[in-house]
């Protein structure tokens, strides 16, 4: 506004301040798209449908899911980040665009920190290194040590993946140069190849088979949160088995298109903590196993977290030259 004074005048500026202040006051007068940038039944999509009924209730309009997967998440991402900034057009941002995209993509048509409003970080998913119920690993001991003289193939949700990333990290931590990775299009392919014996492993988020290590179908040799979860007390930490640089979390956050007007940031960011603390919610979250920060870190130390991952996942992804065409 200070600009549009210094160009068109105080008078001009003056005139121009109630009709912008109506509009923002106005907001919101119809539906909300919120943007899941991968397909229906995963951690993105998961999280989002639990939590638009909450924006659409403390907004008092309809919140509607758009998936819009494709390209590792960069395709809803795009859409999101070139939508106009009305407030109509919100995301639910990904870490493994934002942090493992920027680490591994040579080029996005985004970029991640500067073309979007990022307003508060939702909630945080552990991965685990996951093999079947009948794998002869019983440990991730087991596991690495075979991998230093055969073949152990590992299953991520593709290339340059938090997953990819982790198992490269520590098949040379472990000095396991047989550590495998296979990337395929999204979990749920590489959890069907496992289960029929294709692949001996794979890493991926907690989030979607809490079910299946709470009935035993499959084993989890090691988890990247900094302590034992109280839920799985059995899961040991990378750390404590001597990888501590395995400890990390993908996070999903509320974002928006870049330039969202002050007063619409200001509301989103205010109400999202509360929303997340709702008892309903956090049921949900502490089954899922993927639970928000308590604070959750909003505006600007949300863009710092963030551009600190850039740094530290960039300086992996050359590591282990690690990158996506």
């Amino acid at each position: 506004m200070l600009s549009r004074r210094h160009l068109f005048g105080i008078a001009a500026g003056a005139l121009a301040a109630p009709s912008i202040a109506s509009a923002q006051g106005a907001w919101p007068n119809r539906s909300i798209r919120l943007i899941a940038q991968f397909p229906p039944g995963g951690l993105v999509d998961t999280v989002a449908r639990l939590l638009a009924p909450q924006y659409a209730a403390a907004l008092g309009v309809s919140v509607v899911v758009e998936n819009r997967p494709g390209a590792g998440g960069v395709i809803g991402t795009d859409v999101a980040a070139k939508a106009a900034p009305d407030g109509y057009t919100l995301l639910v941002s990904h870490a493994s665009v934002h942090v493992f995209g920027a680490a591994t993509r040579p080029t996005l048509p985004f970029d991640p920190v500067t073309d979007f409003t990022h307003m508060v970080q939702l909630v945080e998913a552990p991965n685990i290194i996951l093999v079947r119920a009948n794998s002869p690993f019983q440990t991730l001991d087991q596991y690495v040590t075979a991998a230093k003289t055969q073949p152990v193939r590992y299953g991520s949700s593709g290339i340059g993946s938090a997953p990819h990333l982790l198992g490269a990290m520590l098949s040379a931590e472990a000095r396991a140069p047989n550590l495998d990775h296979v990337p395929y299009a999204g979990s749920a392919p590489a959890m069907q190849d496992m289960l029929a014996g294709s692949i001996e492993s794979m890493i991926d988020p907690i989030t979607t088979n809490v079910q299946q290590l709470r009935d035993g179908s499959l084993r989890a040799l090691a988890i990247s949160t900094p302590q034992r979860l109280a839920a799985f007390p059995t899961i040991p930490t990378f750390a404590e088995l001597g990888y501590p640089k395995l400890t990390s979390a993908q996070w999903l956050g509320l974002s928006a298109p870049k330039g969202l007007p002050q007063p619409i940031v200001e509301r989103l960011t205010a109400m999202t903590p509360g929303i997340l603390a709702k008892p309903e919610l956090m049921e949900r979250f502490v089954a899922l196993q993927t639970m928000p920060r308590n604070p959750p870190p909003t505006g600007d130390a949300f863009v710092a977290l963030m551009r600190q991952e850039i740094v530290e996942w960039t300086a992996v992804a050359r590591q282990f030259n690690i990158t996506v065409s």
